[in-house]
């Protein structure tokens, strides 16, 4: 490995916007993020599922006229 061409890392807050702050290492001095793990609905149980089979009956039932 060569020396001296590996940028510093150090030890850095990453904060979310719900305010929820993680210790990590970056290269970055500060790390803003959008969401987390805290507030994500997937990790939350909020997630809503999308009915594609509902959908897709909807579309055949809409357009059935035009097809004849």
């Amino acid at each position: 490995m060569k020396a001296n061409i590996h940028p510093e890392m150090k030890e850095v807050d990453a904060v979310c916007a719900c305010g929820v702050k993680t210790v990590t290492l970056s290269t970055q001095e500060r790390i803003h993020v959008d969401i987390c793990s805290s507030c994500h609905p997937f990790f939350t149980g909020k997630q809503k599922l999308l009915d594609a089979e509902g959908r897709v009956e909807k579309f055949k039932k809409k357009y059935a006229q035009h097809t004849k």
